[in-house]
């Protein structure tokens, strides 16, 4: 790198000068005389010129040797600076299209073999570090040898991780063989400046576009719709096949077809999209296959092989549906026998992930009647004789009498509605029909409230004569927890019909429609039958939605029918109408069951989201080169985190290999128990966590999964990201390559700004050259006058 030209000896500089003007006025001299007009002629003159010429250059090249003339500079000191080679060892580097002689792998075998010239004039200026990375940064010795094998390609954590492990160490540059296509999760937002080096992206111009159909983005989406609450959608993307017909197919875990759909590939990186909507066959954690290929290769491949694309890796998701954590238990407490009851017991017996258990008041108080009976007390002899009560145990005269339905053991709402938070805190969601605000004690009543806001559960307020303001809700617990004021009610005509609809809000929610398409819904809307209680309410509480609406003829106001809210972890709604049940008995078709999956999606809604006292999560790390991290959260049976408790972790991989993690307690959250995973292979990973007590009881157990596959991630995109080099490039400040260029970019490397630099002088004086054109120049004068006579 060539800064200036400098004097070793300046000093000599003036008599430099001098024996040049002697010279110059001597020569001039001379061949003056040489030009007399007596003798000069055109050819002749030109000659002296000439040979004047010669001679002067000789003499200025004799001076200059006295000024000792230096070319002085800087180079990179060798060895000082270190330069990087990184590579990318990824599997998407062997893509090539079917009848292609080299993938990009192929190419980079012979670019980067050792004995290469660029290679060679590298390591001579600069410490050559080679490294790989794929899911992970590895140092290499060498790098003709590569596997690229790799399941990921991350780029931005690899030139972090180079960048932290040079620390302050000079480097000149990096040089990156790699397409572009970065998998990590934040590849779309990185600022490469901070890198603090260059960057040099090895690009080859000379690689054809790749044929390939993928799936692109694929979401899965649960819903309380009962008929398909399962939606998966998606994008399928090709590059090469704009027109071809396209097959996508939906499978379960025994390969067995769920759904098919035809598509037309679109142009170019367009999307195509589909939709597939269904019910799972079972409750829990399942997986399902989905798969796209051409039409004309449904049957290649089958056999995982094709004629048309560079790859099968992409046309395959696998998806995990997780329905929650069933058995969902449900708290049903109803004032007086009625025909809700009745239709939401029948409904909710088809559910199999819905457990009902009922507290049905069938009397207020148990009438007192001594006949000739000589003793009179204020226990009710109807229970005389049972379990050798104590005298203050039996149930007394003014006590309600309460019937228990569905009950799983003996003790089961054996003393009324739960009095503690362990006995109703066992159930997801609590239901009141009908029931008074003065049936609980202001103990239970504080309990519910805690229910809700504290446990997370559900709640649903269903009208009748003694329910809301009729109740005496407002002032207590259950008027906080309605969603709607009742101190603030208004009025509305009686002996009328109403007419069920419902809102903008409601259209929004599935669980509350029972069609698949809105002019069948609207079909259903209008064959409901109108309905004669309803309890008016007051204004929405702020936050409350209002899904369901009812009017009546003659009156021009429209009143919510079905309001829900958030309230603290959980939800609570309010059925102002009440009687639902009129739906089911006056229906025209008999077998048409509209009211019970009503009730069954309400109370999936109702449950949905509702924390269980397991919970366990699977999280993936930002950092790509670490493991997943799998979350146990448990709690007591009043749901408050438990410390004491150990958790064991049984899964199974996509092979059905199975597999135990020991867990440990998480130093960031109390109840949480930790372990890390590291999944091998692509498909789906179930596991299952049994927690037990101090005292060596079981807690419970919680199942979920989660599906691994960064094969699918690598083989998004195949063509090279030229966009996200180029901009690398721009922001460190290189520059992109192409690789037919890198034995004249390695050339020019010395030229380029480095850190750690060395002069270099160049003694130009000292030269044989030099001397040679001093004695060329003078010879050549000598001769020419000879040659022509010249004096």
């Amino acid at each position: 790198m060539w800064d200036q030209v400098v004097l070793g000896a300046p000093r000599w500089g003036t008599v430099a000068a001098a024996l040049v003007v002697v010279a110059v006025v001597a020569l001039g001299w001379s061949y003056l005389r040489g030009l007399r007009p007596a003798t000069a002629s055109a050819g002749r003159t030109m000659a002296l010129m000439a040979a004047a010429l010669l001679k002067l250059v000789g003499i200025l090249a004799l001076a200059a040797c006295l000024v000792e003339p230096l070319f002085s500079g800087v180079r990179p000191r060798p060895g000082a600076n270190v330069f990087g080679l990184l590579v990318d060892n990824s599997r998407s580097m062997q893509i090539s299209n079917p009848g292609q002689r080299q993938s990009r792998a192929d190419q980079l075998h012979v670019e980067l073999a050792r004995q290469t010239a660029w290679r060679t004039r590298l390591e001579q200026d600069f410490d050559v570090r080679g490294y790989t990375f794929d899911a992970r940064l590895q140092r290499r010795d060498t790098l003709d040898d590569l596997p690229f094998d790799g399941t990921a390609s991350n780029l931005g954590p690899a030139l972090n991780t180079v960048a932290s492990r040079f620390g302050q160490r000079p480097v000149a540059g990096v040089l990156l063989f790699s397409d572009g296509n970065d998998t990590s999760q934040e590849a779309s937002a990185r600022d490469w400046s901070q890198l603090g080096f260059p960057v040099y992206p090895v690009i080859d111009d000379q690689t054809s576009e790749l044929r390939d159909v993928r799936l692109a983005a694929v979401n899965v989406a649960q819903s309380n719709f009962e008929t398909a609450p399962v939606t998966v959608a998606g994008e399928v993307v090709c590059d090469g096949l704009a027109g071809q017909e396209l097959v996508v197919r939906l499978l379960d875990e025994q390969q067995g077809q769920v759904a098919e759909q035809t598509l037309e590939a679109a142009a170019d990186g367009q999307p195509s999209e589909f939709r597939f909507r269904f019910r799972p066959p079972r409750p829990g954690v399942s997986f399902f296959h989905l798969h796209v290929c051409l039409e004309s290769e449904r049957g290649r491949y089958g056999r995982g092989q094709t004629n048309v694309e560079a790859t099968l890796a992409n046309n395959h998701r696998v998806l995990v549906v997780d329905r929650g954590g069933a058995p969902y238990r449900v708290l049903y407490v109803g004032g007086r026998p009625n025909w809700e009851f009745k239709f939401l017991r029948r409904a909710l017996a088809e559910d199999v992930e819905v457990q009902l258990s009922g507290l049905l008041r069938i009397a207020r108080q148990e009438p007192k009647f001594s006949f000739r009976d000589q003793r009179v007390t204020s226990s009710n002899p109807l229970f005389e004789g049972f379990d050798g009560k104590d005298e203050d145990e039996k149930e007394r005269y003014d006590q309600p009498v309460l019937l228990r339905l569905g009950i799983e053991g003996g003790d089961e709402l054996r003393d009324g509605f739960p009095r503690t938070a362990a006995e109703l805190f066992a159930y997801d969601a609590v239901i009141l029909d009908d029931l008074e605000a003065a049936f609980f004690s202001a103990e239970q009543l504080l309990l519910l409230r805690q229910f809700v806001a504290a446990r997370g559960g559900g709640l649903l307020l269903l009208g009748g004569q003694e329910s809301f303001r009729e109740g005496g809700y407002q002032g207590t617990a259950l008027g906080e927890l309605s969603p709607v004021y009742l101190d603030r009610a208004t009025s509305a005509p009686s002996d009328v019909s109403w007419q069920w609809d419902l809102t903008r809000e409601g259209w929004l929610q599935t669980w509350t429609r029972l069609r698949a398409n809105e002019p069948s819904e609207r079909q259903r809307l209008d064959a409901m039958p109108p309905f004669l209680v309803f309890n008016p309410p007051g204004e929405m509480k702020p936050g409350a939605s209002i899904l369901a609406s009812v009017s009546a003829a003659g009156d021009e106001n429209v009143r919510p029918a079905l309001v829900s809210q958030r309230f603290g972890k959980g939800k609570s709604a309010a059925l102002l109408v009440g009687d639902l049940w009129r739906w089911g008995m006056h229906r025209e078709d008999l077998t048409q069951s509209d009211l019970p999956q009503a009730w069954r999606q309400l109370v999936r809604w109702l449950v949905s989201d509702v924390p269980k006292r397991i919970e366990v999560q699977a999280r993936r790390d930002p950092d790509p080169s670490r493991p997943m991290r799998l979350e146990v959260l448990v709690r007591d049976d009043e749901f408050r985190p438990l410390s004491n408790a150990s958790v064991a972790l049984r899964g199974t991989d996509p092979e059905g290999n199975s597999f135990e993690l020991a867990t440990e307690p998480s130093s960031r959250q109390v109840g949480v128990y930790e372990a890390r995973y590291w999944p091998r292979q692509d498909g789906g990973y179930r596991i299952e966590a049994v927690a037990t007590a101090a005292d060596g009881s079981e807690i419970g157990r919680r199942e979920t999964g989660w599906t691994s596959q960064p094969s699918a991630e690598e083989f998004q995109q195949l063509q090279a990201n030229r966009r996200l080099l180029d901009e690398l490039a721009r922001q460190t400040g290189g520059e992109v390559i192409s690789s037919n260029q890198l034995e004249s970019f390695v050339r020019g490397l010395p030229n380029r700004k480095v850190p750690v630099t060395e002069p270099w002088v160049y003694p130009l004086w000292h030269q044989p050259w030099l001397f040679g054109l001093a004695i060329c120049c003078l010879c050549g004068e000598w001769g020419l006058r000879r040659w022509k006579g010249l004096p």
